[in-house]
C-alpha cells in the first residue's frame, strides 16, 4: 500500500530527527559548524522526543514506498551528484531541497530518473551551472521552483538555461501549475508555448534576462493568478484589456 501525503507529513518530524543518520551517512554531505543550529534547549527537547520512542514496524498499519522527501532548511552542506542514493528513490512524488548549500554543484542529470515527481523545489540551494535537459523528463510536474540560486551582493546568477534553452526545457512540462525561475539566467524570449499551459496558476520570472515581446496571450490564461516579470529590462509587452472575470490577482 502506498503512503499517503498525510503520512508523509506525519513522518516529516521523524525524518528531521534522524537527518544525521539518513542524510549524512547515505548522501555523504559534510557538516558545517558555521551553519545555524537549534537552540540547546530545543535541540535537547527534540532528541528526548526521539529517544522516547522505539521504532518498530508493528506499530503502524502500513508499508510502502517513499513518495515524499522534505529536506528544506535542513542545514545541509556539500556537493550532490548523480551517484547520490537520493536518486534511487524512484517512487518520489514530492522533493524539496530548498534553502541548503550544495556547494555550487550542478543539478545532477540523474534527477530525470525520478519521473514520478509532481513537486520539485530546488530554490535557494547554491546550485550552479546549466539546468540539465533531464528535468524535461519530469512530465508529471505541477510545481517547479529553481529560483534564487544567485548572489544577492554581486547579482551573479548561478543557474542558466542555454542547452536546453527555455523553450526546450518546457516542451514536455505541460502540466505545470506553478513555475518559479526568478534569478535564473534564461537569456531568451518567452516561449510562445507557454500560451498553451492552461493549468498554469503562477509564473515568476523575475530578473531572468528575458528579452523581446512577451506573448500577450499569457495574460489571458484561464487559471493564471500571479505573474512576476520584474527587472527584465529588455522585455516589452502591450497590456491587454482585462476582463472582470480574469483570475489574475497579482501582476508585477
Amino acid at each position: 500500500m502506498g503512503l499517503s501525503l498525510c503520512l508523509v507529513v506525519f513522518h516529516h518530524l521523524l525524518l528531521k530527527l534522524l537527518l544525521t543518520n539518513i542524510v549524512v551517512a547515505n548522501m555523504s554531505f559534510a557538516s558545517v559548524q558555521q551553519q545555524p543550529t537549534c537552540r540547546d534547549k530545543e535541540r535537547s527537547a527534540l532528541l528526548q522526543l526521539k529517544e522516547s520512542f522505539v521504532i518498530t514496524k508493528s506499530a503502524s498499519a502500513f508499508e510502502g514506498h517513499v513518495i515524499g522527501l522534505d529536506l528544506s532548511s535542513s542545514c545541509l552542506f556539500g556537493s550532490i551528484n548523480s551517484n547520490s542514493t537520493l536518486f534511487s528513490l524512484f517512487h518520489l512524488q514530492m522533493l524539496s531541497l530548498s534553502d541548503n548549500h550544495f556547494n555550487f554543484s550542478q543539478i545532477p542529470a540523474a534527477i530525470g530518473q525520478l519521473c514520478g515527481l509532481i513537486y520539485l523545489d530546488l530554490s535557494i540551494s547554491f546550485l550552479y551551472g546549466q539546468i540539465p535537459l533531464e528535468i524535461s523528463n519530469l512530465t508529471k510536474l505541477s510545481f517547479l521552483d529553481m529560483s534564487y540560486n544567485y548572489d544577492p551582493v554581486t547579482e551573479e546568477k548561478f543557474l542558466k538555461l542555454r542547452n536546453p534553452n527555455f523553450e526546450t526545457l518546457l516542451r514536455k512540462l505541460t502540466m505545470l501549475e506553478i513555475l518559479v525561475l526568478s534569478y535564473v539566467d534564461v537569456s531568451s524570449k518567452v516561449p510562445d508555448a507557454l500560451t498553451n499551459f492552461t493549468s498554469l496558476k503562477e509564473l515568476h520570472l523575475r530578473d531572468c534576462e528575458l528579452y523581446g515581446d512577451f506573448p500577450a496571450k499569457i495574460f489571458r490564461l484561464p487559471n493564471l493568478q500571479s505573474l512576476n516579470l520584474e527587472l527584465n529590462e529588455n522585455l516589452t509587452s502591450l497590456l491587454p484589456e482585462f476582463q472582470k472575470k480574469s483570475p489574475l490577482t497579482r501582476l508585477e
